[in-house]
């Protein structure tokens, strides 16, 4: 069921109060349900095989169906249940009874920890499924209500407005969160991708929400966070802000988000603690002591953030500069690669991606990590907790990505770039041809930021420590690249969307994610071994291509070894990597399509991953004059990574 049939079907229900599966009085729940888990478990496999649930009465039926995620005869079932208009003289009675019973179970299930993300969203399904046949009954009952009385049909549970901000693509966590709280009768707004602050504030004015959320995955999405939250205060916002994805924490919620809105502003860690933070500040009951508890904590939280920075120590630049990870040049002859230039690749055979595939990222978006989360793929199947479920899931993704490899529903496209280059200081001086590398102007620059705070190594690194200085009068060599595997995800997306499947659409985007990220390990398998060559003796298995376990390094614009965003924009200049490959930046500097990675190649044996860290004012003044723009910019881009409040 679309979003606004489902925000259809909450406004139709009037009265129904429904019970929060991480509801404090969760603890209530009676045996009964567990007694419903233990005998829909053993026993379901078989049932479902022969089917003879299908026996049962039709209400026994529904809820099963939705205990078992089972979508087959949702719509068949519910019109059965429409006929009999002497049990349900309304669509609404079939909602608040079996359906919303099964929900429960559901809930339940899944506060006690026996039911999982991927069979909450597979049950959610069903509902919607169920719902979405009664939507034009419903719709015409209410039609007809509001002509006899004047009065709207009004919803007990509450509106939530969720958005990924302006400039970010990425959204799978938010679907989540959509979709879990939609199980639990709150009537979930969701505006997408790249949703500009005006229209955030219009809809929550417009559809009188309860809460808004927000949700980012690039670290420019924390500065967006901090304008929406300024403009609430600004226009007198009263309503409950949540804060959610992947750059987000409780502390820069705490420190930078909740200090410029007066109202509650909440982190939320993922869909399963979004129930319990939408419940306590619904519930009137629950709201003071919970808001007043969160102020209490984030206070908390901000007095150990400052008390932390007051007691760590920075090194000036100028000192970890003198300090830099040194590498014995003298002995070193840089492997010069197969050509000069970029290289595209249209259309790349997903087949030869697949086994590339690291699993363990997959199980954590469908937050499934077991009792031993670090024991990833395929372990996590001998999971006691996770295993089994786990094992379903791999499946259902096997199916689909069958699917879209032999139907070419994806299509990938990439680009290598590998070019002559020099550091000089902590920039990276890169070159067309090899004749301009001997103090002739780079074709482009690629600045580098040094680590700062006061440690125990003696070594404060950069990137640029990694490529032979310019004096040294060696000719070495830097690579770039930038794949993607999302062309054509959201049109499978809005197919998905159209057949009320919001477990396929889950489902795509987190196997075109891990469809990119693939793309990246082969290419770069490929470029050590062939268009580079320096690792032409290399024979790895793929598990240990995951561990890193070859010579060179592909960092990546905003991530820990350079987390300024803004260096993807030289790269993209220098490779024309939009024109050749359709992957385009949007004004935040994320990639878009959303399954997309980029990053740079470093090919020397020592190089390694580090993190920069947070850095003084001094480096950011340096690092602003080098790059020729103004403090306050850079500031803004490395907002996480400054060592001082701005």
């Amino acid at each position: 069921m679309s979003l606004h049939a489902m925000s259809l079907m909450l406004n139709c229900l009037k009265a129904f109060e429904v019970k929060c599966i991480f509801n404090n009085a969760f603890k209530n729940a009676t045996d009964g349900v567990l007694v419903i888990y233990i005998n829909l478990g053993a026993g379901a496999k078989k049932a479902v095989a022969d089917e003879s649930w299908r026996k049962e009465s039709v209400e026994d039926r529904l809820e099963y169906s939705l205990v078992k995620g089972i979508d087959k005869y949702a719509v068949e079932d519910t019109e059965e249940a429409r006929q009999n208009t002497e049990r349900y003289k309304r669509p609404l009675h079939i909602i608040e009874g079996p359906l919303m019973k099964g929900m429960s179970i559901v809930g339940d299930l899944f506060g006690a920890g026996k039911m999982f993300l991927p069979q909450v969203i597979k049950s959610a399904r069903v509902m919607k499924k169920a719902v979405g046949h009664l939507i034009p009954f419903m719709e015409k009952e209410k039609e007809e209500t509001q002509k006899a009385t004047g009065q709207e049909v009004a919803f007990n549970n509450g509106t939530i407005v969720l958005a990924t901000v302006k400039g970010d693509v990425h959204d799978i966590g938010k679907n989540i969160v959509g979709v879990v709280l939609g199980c639990n009768n709150y009537r979930v707004i969701d505006l997408g991708v790249m949703t500009p602050c005006e229209k955030i504030l219009q809809t929550a004015i417009q559809e009188k929400a309860d809460i808004v959320g927000l949700s980012g995955l690039i670290t420019p999405s924390l500065d967006e966070m901090i304008h929406v939250a300024k403009e609430m205060e600004r226009l007198g916002f009263s309503l409950p802000l949540l804060i959610g994805g992947a750059t987000t924490s409780k502390t820069h919620t705490a420190v930078k988000i909740a200090p410029c809105y007066s109202s509650p502003t909440i982190h939320v860690l993922d869909a399963s603690k979004s129930v319990v933070v939408c419940s306590s500040l619904i519930d009137e009951d629950r709201y003071d002591d919970y808001v007043e508890e969160v102020k209490e904590e984030y206070e908390e939280v901000r007095e150990d953030h400052y008390d932390s920075l007051k007691d760590r120590k920075y090194l000036s630049l100028s000192e970890v500069r003198k300090r830099k990870f040194e590498i014995d040049w003298s002995n070193f002859e840089p492997v010069e690669p197969s050509f000069i230039g970029t290289k595209v690749y249209e259309d790349y055979d997903l087949s030869l991606l697949v086994p590339y595939i690291d699993w363990k990222p997959f199980f954590d978006v469908w937050q499934l990590r077991g009792r031993y989360p670090n024991r990833g793929y395929p372990k996590i199947f001998n999971d006691k907790l996770v295993g089994e479920e786990a094992k379903k899931v791999y499946d259902d993704a096997q199916d689909m990505l069958k699917k879209v490899v032999d139907q070419k529903l994806l299509r990938a496209s990439g680009i290598v770039g590998l070019y002559p280059a020099n550091s000089v200081g902590d920039d990276i001086h890169v070159f067309s041809d090899r004749e301009t590398t001997s103090g002739g102007k780079p074709d482009a620059v690629f600045y580098g930021l040094r680590q700062q705070a006061e440690k125990e190594s003696e070594h404060y690194t950069c990137l640029s420590d990694f490529i032979a200085p310019q004096e040294t009068g060696i000719t070495d060599y830097v690579g770039g690249f930038a794949v993607s595997a999302g062309f054509g995800r959201e049109e499978m997306c809005r197919q998905f969307e159209v057949e009320m499947d919001d477990y396929s659409i889950i489902m795509i985007k987190a196997l075109a994610d891990r469809l990119a990220e693939a793309f990246a390990e082969e290419l770069h398998e490929r470029v050590r071994k062939e268009l580079w060559g320096y690792g032409n003796t290399e024979n790895l298995e793929v598990n240990e291509l995951h561990k890193v376990n070859y010579d060179g390094i592909r960092p990546a614009a905003g991530y820990p070894s350079q987390p300024d965003h803004t260096e993807k924009e030289s790269m993209w200049k220098l490779m024309d990597i939009e024109s050749s490959t359709g992957i385009h930046l949007t004004e935040s500097l994320a990639m878009d399509p959303a399954a997309s990675v980029s990053g740079l190649y470093f090919a020397h044996p020592k190089s390694f991953y580090f993190g920069v860290g947070k850095i003084a004012k001094d480096q950011v003044e340096d690092y602003a004059a080098r790059k020729q723009m103004e403090v306050k910019d850079v500031e803004k881009w490395l907002r996480p990574n400054l060592s001082y409040d701005c």
